[in-house]
């Protein structure tokens, strides 16, 4: 018998070689000498074996270790290329799916479930259904009753599709499996059983209600928790809601997805909810306080110090929303719109020129903004003279 070649130089890969290396380098040697690739070609597909061999040692930890050690020797006995048992087999099914496409698989073992994995039926749909709620809601939490349209078990043969007192049989075409294994080259490929469509079962005499699908459509209402704190953009699984499966096979399940409406005076970041508050010039001067709802409801008074500018903000504590599963809340944070007046009277227009005559070539310490726009102005103009 002829020496083995070196695993390394097969793969034509270093001694100090990383996983990711080695798995892209037995990718590109298994698509060029794959048998469907080289029909007839026994080099070829002697040459695929060898490189299948190499990279099911190289590509386990342990018997890498092994190997470096010993070699070839280390796996006289049986330990060794010939086993499908190793930690490399994962990695084979893996390549051959993505380079070959699904259907591929090693000779020692089923992918994907294997044999009875469809005899309990096929399973149900996932369903989606939408619910849009205000930012009340959002903040409280509710139940929701939720109606919708669906396949439900049916009752008449609960859901094995045969009819009353008959029985389903295992086909006998995949004998159960639901799949359809076929050999070709090195490897096998499977395919869904064309008799039976997948189930693993066939039905002489079918239910009549449901025609042997072992469901029927049905309106159904469903209630539904939407949790206190919810954002917008959330989903809820609802488990064993959706579709129900054909012919005894499990259900899916339902998912609702949440949308929170805009509000006319919040506007929500997080667990914070922000508000703009329109504040009368005279309280931003001389200060007070004002009056604001929140998003429970109630009311809260915010103090507004003097000399209060426009767009300062103000935080109330654990005024925001309930923070979803907990017992926490967030802020809530009043934006300060000072509102100039319009439509002024004789009265009004001759105090605000009393005040503007009297403010005229004085110290600007009560217009600090102004004042520091003013000084970069300055700098400014001194800067492009330079």
């Amino acid at each position: 018998m002829a020496a083995k070649k070196d695993y390394y130089e097969l793969m034509g890969v270093a001694k100090n070689v990383t996983p990711e290396d080695l798995k892209k380098a037995y990718r590109k040697l298994a698509m060029k000498y794959h048998p469907d690739r080289n029909q007839g070609d026994k080099d070829a597909e002697s040459k695929f074996k060898e490189i299948s061999e190499a990279y099911e040692v190289l590509s386990d930890e342990q018997k890498r270790a092994a190997y470096d050690q010993y070699g070839h020797g280390a796996f006289d006995g049986g330990m060794g290329g010939g086993s499908r048992n190793g930690g490399g087999f994962s990695d084979f099914s893996d390549i051959f799916e993505e380079v070959f496409g699904r259907g591929f698989g090693g000779t020692g073992g089923q992918r994907g479930g294997g044999r009875g994995a469809h005899s309990q039926g096929q399973p149900g749909s996932d369903l989606r259904y939408d619910v849009a709620i205000t930012l009340e809601q959002a903040h409280q939490g509710l139940s929701e009753n939720v109606s919708l349209r669906k396949s439900e078990k049916c009752g008449e043969c609960h859901g094995s599709g045969a009819a009353k007192g008959t029985k389903s049989a295992s086909c006998d075409q995949c004998h159960g499996s639901g799949t359809m294994r076929f050999q070709q080259g090195f490897f096998t490929l499977e395919r869904t059983c064309t008799k039976c469509g997948g189930a693993g079962q066939t039905i002489k005499d079918p239910c009549r209600p449901c025609g042997g699908a072992g469901r029927v459509q049905k309106q159904k209402t469903i209630s539904i928790t939407i949790p206190a704190g919810v954002e917008d953009g959330t989903r809820l699984r609802v488990a064993g809601e959706g579709e129900a499966g054909m012919r005894g096979g499990h259900a899916g399940d339902l998912y609702i997805f949440i949308s929170v409406k805009p509000h006319e005076l919040f506007i929500r970041h997080g667990d914070d909810i922000h508000c703009q508050v329109p504040i009368p010039m005279t309280t931003a001067v001389l200060g007070g306080e004002v009056e604001i709802p929140t998003i429970d409801g109630t009311k809260a008074k915010v103090t507004i110090p003097a000399g209060a500018q426009p767009g300062e903000k103000f935080r109330l504590k654990s005024k925001g929303m309930n923070v979803m599963r907990t017992t926490r809340r967030g802020d809530m944070i009043v934006h300060a719109m000072v509102e100039i007046p319009v439509n002024l009277n004789a009265e009004q227009r001759k105090l605000m020129e009393e005040f503007k005559a009297s403010d005229k070539g004085k110290s600007n310490d009560h217009h600090p903004k102004t004042k520091s726009f003013f000084d970069k102005v300055k700098g400014f103009w001194d800067n492009i003279k330079k």
